[in-house]
């Protein structure tokens, strides 16, 4: 076998040295380089002959780690034609190799020969989920030709239907082939779920039964692109990606494909509608990942921005070619494409913040110290954030998209807008707390015009004022009790009352100038939803599920400590804010410990129930003597779902009887612990 192998090699060198060559291309440019995690695959050198094409590759890989190539790599052309690999110098193929001391390792690929006229293709190794790939490899002198966003889209007329935006029930179910959990590695999944109208995020767990069978339901308001995912796999199978409109049932079959990896087959609804586009290999995200993380100023990052923008049209327009799309696939991808570059553009700016100041710790306290004056105050210049013009933040399909939360996210808190919201507004006691609020709107909805470059509120404007509302509705509700007290305190005159009571906010106050803002009919009546149901509960606490693991740990917690409150700590050693959280609050916990009537109660994240060595050395140096525990991913994952939150840290109050406090009334943390407690306790009694 070995002798075969070095016959071949030599047979191979004889050929390409008698080989023409007609094109050499010097340290190419890629657009992407995916799955390659904690790495980067680099191109060095491209030699095209008649009778192969020559790459000469770098990985630079996490020294001791391990990486592989497979032998089925392979190169493809802009229309879809794939060039296999023929052989492979440097390290052996489908074998584990260890990165060096050093992190870079080169090798060379010999490649069936691109004809002349290719001037851009990928790297592909293999067909297999999470198949490293470098995408878009061309000549640095190559000038990319793309098609304008426009252009795209006029070639491809879909018209959005009139119930895009309905609140049912979503059906995933289907069966995995040949299922064994033993064979598989898993026998649950999970999913990042977030509703936008909603408050919480979710995370949806979806069980495999053993036979392979497997069913989740949940409420959505608008359709959905999102992927169930295993965090280990022995198949390398491990994501169910779907596509579905609120009152579908998707039915999916997973079983091997031609190549013998495991896949999806859609048997009907949205998913199979859009098959072509959910199975594609856009990847939008890692195109933009220059932009995201790109480490240059204010001045330089418009060239990064203006490539970026054109390499997601290039590459849309290429794989939509290649795979068909119809027009709805088509002006789905557009609204992909637009809704990864507007994240990338806002987290631009947010990465470089960290860059340009940082907190000192000064007289027991810490103090922001900015390191260059010139990019901090570029953070709030609205010129810099052009580049967001290009969205349509009214489109309704961007919505489908999972990362349009966090975008969402990054617009809401957007810095720009933010540092005017308090523009025209005289400091000191707010004597109307009404009129206060409809100036700080005025100016956030100013703003938000001027950092997406409309003349109206669009869409996405509207509904960062209604995560605003969201946000502040239970601190609202909570001010109830405080405007009570105070037009009953007979300390103070009428008149000092009445202007007490005036610069609260409360809901009745603040609620009809949060509806006054919502044009837009869906965000209005959500709200309006939002609202009634929250004025419903008139409950403090509720019950935790029957017949629910999660729900039993925690009241075995409670019968452990009888007659207290619980106050849960979800947190995990990844999370920086948890542990800052914990360290800074080691003095307050020391006197809590003291009381008979609350209990803290520590649960981590880690991979194991055991633990690891970190996290023990954690908890013996921060917890130690207090309830501190941690389950695996997949029991925290269950508690993720039960508590509706997907990100730590994380705190849940429980009632000495088992019941979990209403969220405007909880204990959320440490830093108004006393007064949240006594709070709690004060409208149980009442």
């Amino acid at each position: 076998m070995k002798q075969t192998i070095i016959t071949t090699l030599f047979a191979l060198v004889a050929l390409t040295g008698q080989a023409k060559t007609y094109k050499t291309i010097k340290a190419p440019e890629a657009m992407a380089c995916v799955n390659v995690s904690q790495g980067e695959i680099r191109a060095r050198e491209v030699i095209m002959r008649d009778t192969a094409t020559t790459i000469y590759f770098t990985i630079a890989y996490p020294k001791g780690n391990n990486f592989r190539f497979d032998k089925g790599s392979y190169l493809m052309d802009e229309d879809g034609n794939r060039y296999a690999l023929r052989a492979c110098e440097g390290i052996p193929l489908n074998t584990w190799v260890t990165s060096p001391e050093s992190g870079v390792t080169d090798f060379t690929m010999h490649f069936e020969p691109l004809p002349k006229t290719v001037q851009m293709f990928d790297f592909t190794e293999g067909d297999m989920n999470g198949a490293f790939m470098l995408l878009g490899i061309h000549d640095k002198k190559y000038k990319v030709q793309a098609p304008t966003l426009q252009q795209l889209s006029e070639a491809n007329p879909y018209t959005v239907p009139a119930d895009w935006f309905t609140t049912d029930t979503i059906t995933i179910q289907g069966r995995i082939e040949g299922y064994s959990a033993e064979k598989f590695g898993f026998t649950s999944m999970e999913c990042y779920y977030e509703d936008v109208f909603e408050k919480d995020a979710a995370t949806l767990v979806l069980d495999i039964a053993p036979d392979g069978s497997f069913e989740k339901k949940f409420q959505a308001s608008y359709p959905v692109r999102n992927h169930f995912f295993s965090r280990e796999t022995k198949v390398g199978f491990e994501e169910i990606p779907f596509f579905a409109r609120p009152g579908e049932t998707i039915d999916i079959t997973i079983k091997p494909n031609e190549h013998g990896q495991y896949a999806c087959y859609y048997n009907n609804g949205s998913s199979k509608e859009v098959e072509r586009w959910l199975k594609s290999s856009l990847d939008l995200w890692d195109i933009a990942y220059p932009l995201h993380m790109f480490k240059g100023k204010f001045s330089e990052v418009g060239e990064v921005t203006e490539r970026t923008w054109q390499n997601m049209l290039y590459r849309l327009q290429v794989e939509s070619r290649r795979c068909h799309f119809t027009p709805m696939e088509m002006q789905l991808a557009l609204a992909d494409l637009q809704l990864h570059f507007a994240y990338a553009v806002m987290d631009y700016p947010m990465y470089h913040e960290n860059d340009v100041m940082k907190y000192e710790e000064r007289d027991g306290g810490y103090e922001l110290v900015i390191l260059d004056s010139v990019e901090w105050q570029g953070m709030s210049k609205m010129e810099y954030y052009q580049a967001l013009h290009r969205v349509d933040f009214d489109n309704p399909l961007l919505i489908t998209n999972d990362r349009y939360p966090i975008t969402l996210n990054r617009i809401e808190f957007a810095k720009p807008v933010r540092d005017r919201q308090y523009d025209g507004i005289k400091e000191g006691r707010v004597e109307n707390i009404v009129e206060h609020e409809r100036k700080i709107l005025s100016n956030n909805l100013a703003g938000y015009r001027e950092l997406m470059g409309n003349e109206g509120d669009n869409f996405m404007a509207q509904l960062s004022i209604y995560k605003n509302m969201l946000s502040f509705f239970s601190s609202w509700r909570s001010n109830e009790n405080s405007v009570s007290k105070i037009l009953a305190d007979t300390t103070l005159t009428a008149n000092q009352r009445e202007k007490d009571a005036a610069s609260i906010q409360t809901v009745d106050k603040m609620m009809p100038l949060y509806l006054g803002v919502y044009s837009h009919p869906v965000i209005h009546q959500k709200a309006e939803q939002f609202y009634a149901y929250k004025m419903a509960q008139t409950e403090l606490s509720t019950p935790l599920p029957a017949d629910n693991a999660s729900a039993d740990l925690i009241r075995s917690l409670c019968a452990k400590y009888p007659g207290r409150f619980l106050m849960i700590d979800f947190w995990g050693m990844g999370c920086g804010p948890c542990r800052a959280a914990i360290q800074q609050s080691k003095a307050l916990r020391a006197e809590v410990a003291k009381r008979d009537d609350v209990k803290l109660i520590f649960i981590a994240e880690e991979r194991t129930a055991e633990g690891s060595e970190a996290y023990h050395n954690y908890v013996k140096e921060w917890l130690a003597d207090e309830d501190a525990f941690c389950v695996n991913k997949t029991d925290f994952t269950r508690m993720q779902e039960l508590f509706r939150f997907n990100g730590i840290p994380h705190y849940e109050t429980i009632t000495p009887d088992g019941r979990r406090v209403r969220d405007d009334l909880r204990i959320s943390g440490y830093h108004s612990f006393d007064f949240e407690l006594n709070r709690l306790k004060e409208q149980l009694k009442d």
